[in-house]
């Protein structure tokens, strides 16, 4: 069966899967650290609500059989566990199809966690992590060569993830066809990182060209992921350097270090392979058989990417197996955020003593300098950004966010960087104010330290005590 692998790419192969299991660890850490202030018994959109509500067949997880914050905590240490087994090289150990029942364990780990995570795990790389991790499954192990047939789904893969994107901001804001995007991007971005302030302040010409370049990557380049090597390899290496200019300009979480992940599964790196022994036969038929059944679940994301109607981050199963991906179709021109505050004082007066909530990531303090986090993913800090646009979105969450600071949660209070009240003694009442934040110019900068300036808007939600809180 000569046909079936390829023995030149089995050191891709290994890269690849040792990032993978990198990304998978960091994905268990984060969905460790954050679950019981938001999915959680007590958290801001409980699992056990959710499943009661939702049927099975839509929402397939292991926590429809039993759901405690211990028993989540358990799974996503297990997920840990094995993603780091997975980088160590443990499925090198272990018999073909050990390793591949070694990697479907954090796929369906990471499922189930996804299925119930709601609005907090609605993002696109969400679905790409279990595409991908769920194609690593037959990726094989030092018993056999790649199939070719799996690294052609990972290209596969690959340009959907790209050409996909290229596609939504063609037909989406005129700002991307006339080039201008990025005269406002980089300020009004979900979550700036440290060096997002300088990519705004780079010549507007250079932003054409780093338009310009970005539709070449996504919208050219993955056509060539399909040539004979080197080209595509030289076409996976376009698309990591946009992946790392990208990972340079902002916090996406993993997004961009997943692309770069299946971008390496692409190239073909030097070096003589180690004797292979050929693939057994019911491996083959396995990897075969998936394939055909992936390739035909593939019509659902290839009819959107041909519709005029095109829209991102949707999953077309309810295992996620395959998906469409896209990022901002559309680029905000003014930058909202919320600013949340509280006072101990009995009576909430306007020019009372209000002191602010910070966050970990997004926009607060205009003097506090934007951090680099990604691929850490802040929830909470993400679904901020997605409030300030529209408070409908925030609706089934916001109120019991203020209930848990009126309560001084332990657990929400840890997402957060920090706390003007101490943990003895809550606020009395808390409430919430919309700003405009814009970029300080480089004068700005120098006079005052200040890399945000901000204006206020509107009430966001009046002051609010824990009675309220309950109602809203």
């Amino acid at each position: 069966m000569q046909w079936f692998t390829t023995p030149d790419q089995w050191l891709g192969r290994l890269v690849f899967q040792r990032a993978l299991a990198v990304v998978y660890l960091v994905a268990f850490l984060s969905a460790l650290r954050q679950f019981r202030a938001l999915i959680g018994e007590r958290g801001l959109l409980p699992v056990p609500r959710f499943v009661a509500r939702v049927p099975a067949r839509r929402a397939p997880s292991l926590f429809r059989w039993r759901y405690s914050d211990r028993f989540f905590a358990r799974c996503c240490w297990a997920g840990c566990a094995v993603s780091a087994a997975l980088a160590a090289g443990a499925d090198g150990a272990l018999p073909l199809w050990g390793a591949m029942a070694l990697w479907l364990v954090p796929w369906l780990l990471y499922l189930s966690v996804v299925n119930v995570g709601q609005t907090w795990y609605a993002f696109g790389w969400e679905s790409l992590l279990l595409e991908t991790g769920f194609l690593a499954v037959f990726l094989g192990n030092d018993e056999v060569a790649p199939p070719v047939v799996v690294l052609f789904l990972l290209r596969w893969l690959l340009f959907r993830v790209e050409f996909g994107a290229g596609l939504i901001k063609m037909r989406g804001d005129p700002c991307w066809r006339n080039l201008t995007c990025l005269d406002h991007h980089h300020e009004t971005q979900p979550m700036p990182g440290p060096l997002s302030w300088f990519f705004h302040r780079l010549p507007r010409p250079l932003h054409r060209v780093e338009v310009a370049a970005n539709h070449v990557t996504q919208l050219v380049v993955p056509f060539f992921l399909f040539a004979p090597q080197p080209v595509a390899t030289a076409a996976a290496a376009v698309m990591i350097a946009t992946q790392l200019w990208l990972v340079l300009s902002g916090n996406f979480a993993w997004l961009n270090w997943l692309t770069i992940v299946l971008a390496l599964s692409v190239v073909r790196f030097p070096g003589t392979p180690p004797p292979l022994p050929q693939a057994p036969p019911w491996y083959a038929a396995v990897v075969l058989g998936v394939a055909a059944g992936l390739l035909f679940l593939s019509r659902g994301p290839v009819r959107n990417m041909l519709s005029r109607r095109q829209v991102m981050n949707r999953s077309f199963d309810p295992f996620h197996l395959v998906n469409t991906y896209g990022a901002f179709g559309s680029v905000s021109r003014v930058r909202h955020e919320v600013v949340i505050e509280g006072t101990a004082d009995a009576v909430p007066r306007p020019d009372g003593d209000w002191r602010e909530y910070e966050f970990r990531g997004k926009p607060g303090d205009p003097r506090r300098w934007p951090r680099q986090y990604a691929p850490w993913h802040l929830r909470l800090d993400w679904l901020m950004w997605f409030a300030a646009l529209s408070p409908a979105y925030a609706a089934p969450w916001f109120s019991t966010l203020v209930e848990r600071l009126l309560e001084n949660d332990p657990a929400t209070l840890r997402l957060l960087r920090r706390s003007p009240f101490p943990p003895d003694a809550p606020p009395r009442f808390v409430r919430a104010r919309l700003f405009r934040y814009r970029y300080t110019t480089w004068r700005e900068l120098r006079a005052t330290g200040a890399c945000w300036e901000r204006t206020y808007v509107r009430e966001y939600l009046p002051p609010t005590r824990l009675g309220d809180a309950d109602r809203g």
